[in-house]
């Protein structure tokens, strides 16, 4: 760990505590507008959401963790599902369950101790399912890259993606320091401004918006009934067991780029129980779940500020750009193909994140066990199979997930989970 400039409890100054903040700001800011887009939510509850998520989980964790929550990909098509199945409404009550599972599984944790959930979901099961959550969402990026509001195949739309999709790969690859860390939404920012150049942007609703204004909130019991359905269990639910993983993994990262061992203190209870309690803020007013950004870890990790006044400072931030109305007008203003054209390469690299899990895992694919394990869980998740029983549904993700689950532990020659993998990761 090299030298921190600033420890997570030390206090910046004014000037330099804004200036830090609005740079973990801009690295969440992409991605967690993103999600609400593509699923049909408002984005400026996302930003509300997430400000007001984060603030619980540094209040759950004791100030010890520095780490920002934003809207979590993983759960897009299942939020999609549940909306074409029963509203926003529905969506909200599945994301809320989620949540519940979250501090579920935290209670159990804070009992029986953390090692039974890496047993539970070692990489050759997690690996597989986040390739799922990439790839089955690619049909859905190319189709907002490539088609007009009317749904019409347009060249002209589709340019408009393609250079997103180049300002995102540059950002990414030729930039170096804070822009590098940034693509997203310098890749929105870039193609937004082509946009506009051969116009296909409608600023109608950015002219007419006031400066401050309520967002659109979605109240349980106001704005929708609460009905708790076995098909939203089957749709939500299992994706929660997959976003654990990804949790489990950012704690690690986090511990080995502060120097502390987040697994221990506050412990892996918090954290999760953290995590969740942001995913149920966000169903409560009507956000997408919620999850650590590794954005931000990286910010961290090229800043050396760990402080949590800067993360807090970040998260009052997002709050309030959330009630600004030409702010979140402007956001909706954004063309579909510009988001399609960054989403293209968002939703590849998740994809890549998952090969890289059983790449960096060392996973024997000449073993065939590990070959049956990932050869169901990629044809069940991106071939869509779904099991449904009266109301009862699993399907997509979810399915592949449990389905890798049972296998892992049924087939014969499964590997023992080593007892000190969490300090070899944090000593790495």
């Amino acid at each position: 760990m090299n030298k921190p400039i600033l420890d997570v409890h030390d206090r910046p100054k004014p000037l330099q505590w804004l200036t830090l903040s609005l740079q973990h700001l801009f690295a969440m800011f992409g991605a967690t507008i993103l999600v609400p887009y593509l699923v049909g939510l408002s984005p400026a509850i996302a930003l509300i959401s997430s400000g007001l998520g984060t603030l619980a989980f540094l209040l759950i964790t004791q100030f010890k963790v520095p780490a920002y929550l934003g809207s979590s990909f993983a759960f897009i098509a299942p939020v999609i599902a549940a909306k074409a199945a029963g509203g926003p409404g529905a969506a909200m009550v599945g994301t809320f369950m989620a949540g519940l599972v979250y501090g579920i599984v935290a209670l159990i944790i804070k009992k029986a101790g953390y090692r039974w959930i890496m047993k539970l979901l070692p990489p050759i099961v997690v690996g597989p399912v986040i390739v799922v959550i990439g790839l089955s969402l690619a049909g859905t990026a190319v189709n907002m890259a490539m088609n007009n509001p009317a749904g019409k195949y347009s060249m002209l739309h589709f340019s408009v993606a393609l250079v997103a999709l180049a300002a995102t790969i540059i950002f990414s690859i030729y930039l170096r320091g804070m822009l590098s860390m940034v693509p997203i939404l310098g890749g929105i920012i870039v193609g937004y401004l082509y946009a506009v150049a051969v116009g296909v942007v409608d600023f109608s609703h950015v002219k007419s918006a006031h400066v401050l204004e309520m967002p659109d909130f979605l109240f349980p019991f106001i704005d929708y009934k609460v009905k708790f359905t076995w098909r939203l269990v089957g749709l939500m639910v299992p994706v929660a067991v997959v976003t654990l993983s990804e949790h489990i993994g950012h704690q690690l990262v986090l511990s080995k780029v502060v120097g502390k061992d987040y697994i221990k203190d506050p412990g892996l209870h918090r954290s999760i129980l953290g995590d969740g309690t942001a995913t149920m803020i966000s169903a409560l007013i009507g956000g997408p779940p919620k999850t650590t950004y590794g954005e931000n870890i990286g910010v961290l990790a090229i800043t050396r500020v760990y402080s949590v006044y800067v993360l807090a400072g970040a998260a009052v931030l997002a709050t309030i750009f959330g009630f600004i109305g030409k702010v979140t007008a402007l956001i909706s203003s954004i063309p579909t193909p510009v988001m399609g054209g960054v989403s293209i390469l968002l939703f590849g690299i998740i994809a890549s994140s998952g090969l890289r899990m059983l790449v960096d895992s060392k996973i024997d694919f000449g073993d065939k066990r590990n070959l049956v394990i990932s050869s169901v869980i990629l044809v069940i998740g991106i071939g869509g199979a779904f099991i449904k029983i009266n109301d009862f549904q699993v399907q997509g993700m979810a399915l592949a997930a449990i389905c890798g689950i049972v296998l892992n532990l049924v087939l014969p020659g499964r590997e023992t989970a080593k007892e000190d993998m969490f300090e070899e990761n944090i000593e790495a």
